[in-house]
């Protein structure tokens, strides 16, 4: 099957939908699919049509200087694509890039499947923009309306967008590289670094430093820890338009900003307790690369969490929104380390069987049934 996937976002810049993005890209190729790549021009390139690519041009995203969008390119797009017919097209984001590659493919009766990996509407509320919060919901419910299949990442994505009116959903789970995320790289040289001795008890949190991400919870969270610990460190991985802020208003904290995956990997192996107060996941990649670093955790009872925590067992679990209870929480697992011992040793298990190439091969399974081609699975 000749694939092309259109997206806004993708490595080296760093968020949960450029690396799922690069591993439906790698692994279709690994099952011997011919893949084609749509996305913005990044830093140092310009627009061109070559080595299974077709770069636009774009700009970078108003207060995130590190992702950028795609502008419309629609003739360009049917020119090429008349050229070189996708068997399918995938679209990841979207956005202007996204929806100009839909018109094309419709107009040139390209199957079309589309990804539902962000909750845009919901962010409009982090933002102060509530009331443009219906307005971006029916953009998204229009976007995805054309596609033969919308791909979300759980049945509770997959229930709550049929309540919208949303159609022919399919579920394609996440899954996680268990030998990257690993318990075996806990190294106390790191920890050293990060301003901890064997004895701190060092709360971590990884993700996009931005208003839709709750950051202020899983401060309140260490705010409460700080008078009962005297050893006590909170470190914050990842770069967003909060971090200027946040590092001036929180010195005791350390924001790293991003980090490489291998540096990152070593960061989980070598934290106690991860700390993810996000309201506003489809999924939630991080959540399971915690667990397969036997990293315990404290998160809200929904997206990843809710299906691969057991409360007790690998991790807490607060209801949906109850920020008191996630507080308590995280004070919970801070002051017993015995449980921390028990929750990190079945961290691990949760998630040893969600591998990437499952992933990889259900999402060939439904963009081969788009495409009118029997399933190779």
């Amino acid at each position: 099957m000749r694939l092309t996937i259109v997206t806004d976002t993708y490595p080296p810049e760093i968020n949960g939908v450029a690396q799922t993005v690069r591993a439906f890209e790698e692994g279709m190729r690994g099952l011997g699919h011919e893949v084609n790549l749509v996305r913005p021009c990044q830093a140092g390139e310009s627009p061109h049509v070559g080595g299974g690519e077709l770069l636009a041009r774009g700009a970078r995203l108003p207060r995130y200087r590190s992702l950028r969008f795609g502008f419309p390119c629609r003739s360009r797009l049917r020119r090429h694509w008349r050229a070189l017919r996708p068997d399918a097209l995938y679209i990841a984001t979207e956005g202007l890039l996204g929806w100009s590659a839909q018109r094309s493919a419709r107009e040139l009766g390209i199957p079309l499947v589309t990804g539902f990996h962000t909750r845009f509407d919901q962010y409009a509320a982090s933002y102060g923009l509530r009331l443009m919060e219906p307005m971006v919901a029916g953009w998204l419910r229009r976007f995805h309306a054309g596609a033969r299949a919308t791909l979300v990442p759980t049945e509770e994505v997959a229930a709550s967008l049929r309540a919208q009116g949303y159609r022919s959903l399919e579920v394609v789970g996440r899954g996680v590289d268990t030998t990257m995320f690993n318990p075996a790289l806990r190294d106390p040289a790191l920890r050293h670094r990060l301003g901890a001795s064997d004895a701190t008890l060092v709360l971590l949190h990884v993700g996009r430093v931005a208003p839709e991400k709750n950051l202020s919870l899983a401060i309140r969270a260490w705010e409460a820890l700080a008078p009962t610990r005297s050893d006590l460190r909170f470190v914050i991985v990842g770069d967003g338009p909060e971090l200027p802020r946040l590092r001036v208003r929180h010195p005791g904290i350390l924001f790293t900003g991003a980090l490489p995956r291998a540096t990152l990997a070593r960061c989980y192996a070598s934290a106690d307790l991860f700390l993810f107060p996000s309201l506003s996941e489809t999924f939630g990649n991080v959540t399971l690369e915690a667990l397969a670093s036997g990293l315990p955790l404290v998160a809200f009872d929904y997206a990843a969490a809710r299906q691969y925590v057991e409360h007790g067992a690998s991790g807490l679990l607060a209801p949906y929104g109850d920020e008191d209870a996630f507080v308590r929480a995280a004070l919970q697992l801070a002051d017993n380390a015995e449980l921390r011992a028990r929750l990190r040793a079945q961290a691990r298990q949760a998630v040893l069987k969600l591998s990437v190439e499952s992933m990889v091969r259900r999402f060939a399974s439904v963009l081969e049934h788009a495409a009118g081609k029997e399933s190779a699975a």
